[in-house]
C-alpha cells in the first residue's frame, strides 16, 4: 500500500528546515547503509553528531507521527529517528530492499513501513525519482516539498539518478502495530469509511457497526 501526504510540513516549517539544513555537515551516506545497500547507495547524510538531529526530528517527525493519515496507515508502535540525505548530480540509490531489523542492540525494531518526506521543490532538480515495484507495476514517486509517501519497507525501491539540482529529503522507519501489510491495508481502508461515518452520522447504527468491527480488527491483530 502506497499513501502520500499533501503539505505534512507548512510553510513555515518547511522553510526553517530547509534553513537549518543549508549550512549542515553532511557525510558519506555509505556510513549508515547495510551490507548490501553500500554497494548501491550513493548520497549523503546529514552528519549523525550533528546537533540539528534532535531540532530537525521535532519538527519534522512532530509533524508526521501526529498526522492522521500517517497514524491509520502505519499504526506505528516504534519509530526510528529520521535520516536527512542530500542527493546531487550523478547521485542515486540503486535498487534494495531496507534492512528488516534496525536500530540499537538494546533497541531494536522491526522495519514494516518506510517513509519519505520531500523537502525539496520538485522543480529544484532533474531525476531523483522514489521508484517503487509493486504488484501492479513500478510506480514513479517525485512529490512537491513538504509531502510524504508511506510504503512498505519490504517493497524493492530505489532513488533515480539526480541529474541536476539537489535533492533533499527525510527518511525514517516503523514498527507497526500490525505486522502484516495485506491487515494494515484492510484497517487503513476502514478507518477511511469509518471517518466519512462519523462526520456523516456519528449516532447511525451503521457507524457504530464499521466503527465496531475497526477497534475489533485492531484489537485482534494488534501485536500489544
Amino acid at each position: 500500500m502506497l499513501v502520500t501526504i499533501d503539505n505534512l510540513l507548512d510553510a513555515p516549517r518547511l522553510n526553517t528546515v530547509r534553513e537549518m539544513l543549508k549550512n549542515a555537515e553532511f557525510t558519506d551516506g555509505k556510513l549508515s547503509a547495510g551490507k548490501e545497500a553500500k554497494m548501491v547507495k550513493n548520497n549523503e547524510e546529514l552528519s549523525l553528531q550533528s546537533p540539528l538531529h534532535q531540532q530537525l526530528n521535532q519538527i519534522v517527525m512532530g509533524a508526521l507521527v501526529q498526522h492522521p493519515i500517517y497514524q491509520n496507515a502505519a499504526l506505528p508502535l516504534k519509530l526510528a529517528t529520521a535520516f536527512y540525505a542530500r542527493y546531487t548530480a550523478g547521485m542515486s540509490y540503486g535498487f534494495h530492499v531496507d534492512d528488516p531489523v534496525m536500530g540499537p542492540m538494546s533497541g531494536r525494531y522491526r522495519s514494516d513501513i518506510s517513509t519519505t518526506v520531500f523537502l525539496s521543490d520538485k522543480e529544484d532538480y532533474e531525476g531523483g525519482e522514489l521508484i517503487i515495484k509493486t504488484d501492479f507495476g513500478e510506480q514513479s514517486i517525485k512529490l512537491g516539498a513538504g509531502a510524504a509517501v508511506i510504503y512498505p519497507s519490504k517493497s524493492l525501491h530505489k532513488v533515480a539518478e539526480v541529474t541536476s539540482g539537489e535533492r533533499i529529503v527525510a527518511v525514517t522507519w516503523a514498527q507497526s502495530l500490525v505486522k502484516s501489510a495485506e491487515k494494515r491495508e484492510l484497517l487503513y481502508d476502514l478507518s477511511q469509511v469509518r471517518d466519512t461515518l462519523i462526520a456523516k452520522d456519528p449516532q447511525a447504527d451503521e457507524t457504530g457497526r464499521v466503527s465496531r468491527s475497526y477497534a475489533n480488527l485492531l484489537r485482534m491483530w494488534s501485536e500489544v
